[in-house]
Parts: structure tokens; sequence; C-alpha cells
């Protein structure tokens, strides 16, 4: 897997603002632009041939795969919009919300570069597998949807009006996108309550890395919290290490609560930065073959760690905070975690549309298959509507002691300073 890392996503949901890399072409739009169109079948067998060769459950969900292939192929189909709509129809079969197909204007949507600008409103949006509500794992940190108070588990019920039942997940991102300065209205559903929400699209500059420098009883503490596993994610985690070793904190509380995700590298990248050994995470494609990525004795440090998580914490937060809790190096606080245990690799078509395709899963280093499960943290720490609705009128209160969780990491972590000080204290005395 690490050897296409540039192709391999983590992402929950949807990406109405978020960035993906593709991870490749079959054949070259400009060469083929006309062929595809003339031959709407092909894009067809196309997308077969990739689910066919690539994706994750060899059943195909308890299906005659080449039957379903004779079934579509045998079929007219007057234009590409006939052909698509049969290509979603063909994935639909599959039961699967992550492997999904793109038009072309919905693959160019998503052929932005994670490490640059973002447009839109900022958030990560997924379909219930059950209700088929559309709902947000996760706001971005600084963009439209985030300041208007848009939280984790809203569910969208109307675009600029339209309801969306019934509505297909790309359909709705298309709804929600659109040019910088121009405005959507969302109407959410939080708990019995509707609210709609008046917001105006951005461009968007991510930068997924923060950190403070926090005064404790215990000690300096540092505080990183990261918002998205994007492609400059790793350098910037790294620079906040660095600088933060240099101020000799004594422990760090490191907040993922909300980071939907993102590329399979940048995960291990991260991971890395935190475990000296140890296996990070493994990915298991459809022949059962696993690939094992493992730390490389890189660490830049070994002090002690608590982790904050939520139930917007998913894919690549869920490989990161398994992996360190696996492997006793940090304790978890909050709330169980999304639940998201597929790898999918984004590539293009034929004639410029692409395809989302689930190729493997991955196991936590204990061998935890986390997909719908999440992960359990070591302390549970809810936080009432009255305490979201608090720390969403003003992010600073965020990685506060105004913020529950927070200090209850703070607490975590105290315990495991003295605990380690006691622990040099004792070994100290019997080397005496």
């Amino acid at each position: 897997m690490a050897s296409k890392k540039q192709g391999l996503f983590l992402g929950a949901a949807a990406l109405s603002s978020m960035a993906v890399v593709v991870a490749g072409t079959s054949i070259h739009w400009s060469q083929s632009q006309a062929f595809f169109r003339e031959s709407p079948k092909e894009v067809i067998d196309e997308v077969w041939q990739l689910i066919d060769h690539e994706y994750v459950d060899d059943t195909f969900n308890d299906q005659d795969w080449q039957a379903i292939r004779t079934s579509y192929l045998n079929r007219d189909y007057t234009d590409s919009t006939a052909a698509y709509d049969a290509i979603r129809e063909m994935l639909d079969s599959l039961d699967d919300p992550y492997t999904r197909f793109m038009d072309p204007q919905e693959f160019r949507n998503m052929q932005i570069d994670t490490s640059g600008e973002l447009t839109g409103v900022g958030i990560q949006i997924s379909q219930d597998e059950e209700t088929e509500d559309i709902v947000v794992v996760s706001p971005i940190e600084d963009t439209p949807a985030f300041e208007a108070g848009i939280r984790s588990g809203d569910v969208i019920i109307g675009i600029n009006g339209e309801s969306t039942e019934g509505m297909d997940l790309s359909d709705a991102v298309n709804l929600i996108r659109g040019p910088v300065n121009s405005e959507v209205t969302l109407t959410i559903r939080r708990n019995d309550e509707e609210i709609n929400f008046d917001l105006t699209r951005a461009r968007i500059e991510i930068h997924p890395v923060r950190y403070a420098y926090h005064p404790e009883k215990e000690g300096g503490v540092g505080y990183i919290r990261l918002t998205q596993f994007s492609a400059n994610a790793a350098t910037e985690m790294r620079e906040a290490i660095q600088e933060l070793e240099l101020r000799d904190v004594t422990g760090y509380v490191l907040d993922l609560r909300s980071n939907p995700g993102g590329l399979l590298y940048s995960s291990i990248d991260i991971s890395r930065m935190w475990l000296s050994d140890g296996t990070i995470v493994s990915t298991v494609n459809r022949e059962g073959t696993v690939d094992e990525n493992v730390a490389s004795d890189r660490a830049l440090t070994d002090k002690p760690l608590v982790v904050l998580v939520d139930g917007g914490s998913a894919s690549a937060s869920e490989i990161l905070s398994g992996a360190l809790q696996d492997n006793n190096r940090a304790v978890l606080v909050g709330t169980k975690t999304f639940g998201k245990g597929l790898v999918q690799s984004v590539r293009g078509l034929g004639d410029g549309s692409g395809i989302a395709v689930t190729i493997a899963k991955y196991l936590t280093p204990s061998g935890r298959d986390i997909n719908t499960l999440g992960i359990e943290p070591d302390f549970i720490v809810e936080l009432t509507d009255e305490e979201r609705e608090y720390l969403g009128e003003d992010r600073e209160r965020i990685g506060t002691e105004e913020d529950p969780q927070y200090a209850k990491a703070i607490e975590v972590l105290n315990d495991m300073i003295r605990g380690q000080r006691e622990a040099a204290s004792v070994r100290g005395v019997v080397a005496d």
C-alpha cells in the first residue's frame, strides 16, 4: 500500500470541500473524449473491469458479477447520462456507500490538490446506510460551516429549499458546492429542531495543524490540534512537535476531534513521529494479503500523550488513535470514533469521469476491525448540547480548561506524568 500513497484516500465522507489526489487515469481524456461519447457502453465496462479487479469483496455482495456485466452491456444507451445512471445503479448493488461514481464535473470537483486551497462551505458529509440521511461528519475549522455553528451529527434535510430525501450523496455535494462568494442555505435537523444556515461559499486555505504551549501543574503541556490528514499535515505536525520539544514540555495532548480523515500515508507518517516501534496499521485486500506498516525508530518524543477523539474522528484519525492506543503509547479521552475501516482508490476514467473504489480494509495493531464499530476511548467524556454550543460560540475555548474533554485530558496527563516521575524515583533509589 505504501507504494501507492498518493492514490489511497481515507476520508469518511463525500467531499463538499475536501481534497483528494487522483490515483491515475486509465485512458487520457483528450485522446478518448469523442470515443466515449459515441460509445457510452465503454465507460460502463471500464467501471465494471475496475470493480472486478480491485474491489475488496470478491463476492461482490454475493452477486454474480459476470451476469451483471452481461445485463448492463446488453442494454442500449442513448447518451452518457443514461450510461452514468446505469453505472450508479450497478454500483448501488454493492451496498457500499464509499464506492461511488462521479461524472466529469463531480470528478473535477475532487481533483483538488490536497496541499492547495479549497472552495466551498467546509463540511464533510456522509450518507447513513440505513436511513439514507445526509449527515455531517464534521465541519472543517475556519470555514463558513464551522463559523456558523454546524456540528458533527447534524442531518442536512434541505439545500436551498430542496429536500434531500432520496437524494444521492454526490448530488448533495454538487448542490452544496459552488463559486466563491455565492450563497447556499442548508436546512439542518438537530435532535427535534430544524435550523436554517445561510452560508457564503469561500476559498479556504487549510493549515491542518495548530499548536500551543500550556503551563500546567506538572509542567508545560504541548497542545496540538490536527484537523485533517492532508498532504502537508505531516510536515506541520513535525514542526509543531519539534518546536514544543524546544520548550521542554512534560507531555502532550493531541486533539483529533472532528478530524474526518484524509490520506493513508499521512496517518502513517504522523504515527511514526509518536511511536518508536510496533505496528501502525495492517491493510487487507480481497486476497487476504496483509500489508503491515510499522514504526521506524524515528519518534520525535517519548513523553506522555493523551489523544482527544469523538464521533467526528474518522478513518485516518482512527488509524493514528488505534495505533497509539494498541501500542500503549497514548490514552484516549472523549467519545467513540466514527468507525470507518476502509480504504479507497480514486481512479480517473476514459471520458473524464471517475470512481472511488473500496480496495482494502484496515486493522489496528491488535487486529481490530473498527469499521462501523469505531474505537472506544479509555476515558469517556460526553459533551452536553449546552457545552457544545458554548464551545461553538468561540473556538478559542476549544483546548482550554473551559473545554470539558480537554480538562479531563489534562487531568489524565498529569496523572501519567506523576506516575512516570514516581517510577523514575523508585528506579533511582533501587540503583543507589
